[in-house]
């Protein structure tokens, strides 16, 4: 399964037309991935057809518009803003980007070792944040001005490969399975919505069996007690609720449903806009007109729940990175 929809991505097929086995196959893993039990509906291969076909070429537009791998390497650090303020220092850079877990796997395995160049995507979460620091206002130095600084942290490196081409087909099917994550994240609140409902109604049956059973029903209770009809019209609230989810096999149409609707839309939960910030050398924002301002151009991975990522395609030489230290020998060092 690790390797499904891989021949879809191959940059040759006519978008919209794919053979029906690999159709299938993506079917397969949209099961999978989302609720196995969807295989007890009928009509589910005629259902998710189009959507899948629609989500497939989505992913390939997205993917091929990521363009022109930036080359890492210390000058370009110094001469390249983006990699200025994604990184503090070209030391740092190369530091992070050798403990990256991807990079050192892909680096480790057969296909990666040796490898001479590596093609991959950096992504970063950008936060900001507000502070009071000194700034030049006019000619003079003021104390507690308003800045907002930006950072960049969670570096991560997505499908690093020897190959540009492979390289990205790993990533439409990796944006193909994060639709999926999308349906799945709206399928677990369902799931918890009923759970947490079945949990209310059966605590309420408890109240109400030790209320009955106690013989409080006809007689005043304590103030501390829930009268009988408080139960019993919370008790039939919940039940309502649970009957308006339905039984499990409406629950299952309603899951798949969840899946058409994003694998149907995929535009609305997986997108990438252009982003332009103006920093200066200290990562704080600036006016474009400002002197101290570079202009930064990313490209920004955006999720229908909110999630963000600011990209860039990147290709460097793993002789650059630092040289891991052997653990064997550091414990050497030590007995």
């Amino acid at each position: 399964m690790l390797r499904l929809l891989h021949s879809i991505f191959g940059g040759r097929e006519e978008r919209g037309r794919y053979p029906a086995s690999l159709i299938e196959l993506a079917t397969e893993r949209v099961v999978e991935g989302t609720d196995p039990r969807l295989r007890a509906l009928s009509g589910l291969a005629r259902r998710l057809h189009d959507p899948i076909v629609k989500s497939i070429d989505h992913v390939i537009g997205v993917v091929h518009g990521i363009q022109g791998f930036l080359e890492v390497n210390a000058a370009a650090h110094g001469s390249d803003p983006r990699l200025g303020a994604l990184f503090a220092s070209a030391e740092s850079m190369f530091d992070i980007l050798g403990r990256d877990q991807a990079l050192r796997e892909y680096l480790d395995s057969s296909e990666g070792r040796g490898a001479w160049q590596v093609f991959g995507l950096l992504m970063a979460d950008r936060m900001e944040r507000n502070v009071l620091g000194l700034d030049l206002v006019g000619d003079q130095i003021r104390r507690d001005v308003a800045q907002v600084v930006v950072s960049f942290v969670n570096h991560r490196l997505l499908e690093p490969n020897v190959s540009e081409e492979e390289g990205r087909r790993q990533l439409m099917r990796r944006a193909f399975d994060f639709l999926l994550t999308q349906a799945l994240d709206r399928i677990s609140e369902v799931k918890l919505e009923r759970a947490d409902l079945t949990r209310q109604r059966d605590l309420l049956r408890r109240k109400l069996s030790a209320l009955e059973n106690g013989g409080w029903g006809f007689k005043s209770l304590d103030p501390q007690h829930p009268d009988l009809a408080t139960l019993m019209a919370e008790l039939d609230e919940v039940t309502a609720q649970l009957e308006d989810l339905g039984p499990d096999q409406e629950i299952l149409e309603a899951h798949l449903e969840i899946v058409i609707e994003v694998l149907d839309n995929p535009g609305k939960h997986l997108w990438v806009e252009p982003i332009t910030l103006y920093l200066d050398a200290m990562n704080i924002v600036r006016e474009p007109e400002d002197a101290a301002a570079r202009r930064l151009d990313f490209m920004e991975f955006r999720g229908g729940r909110g999630q963000r990522a600011v990209t860039l395609p990147i290709s460097l030489q793993p002789a650059l990175l630092p040289a891991r230290e052997d653990f064997l020998a550091a414990l050497d060092r030590y007995y």
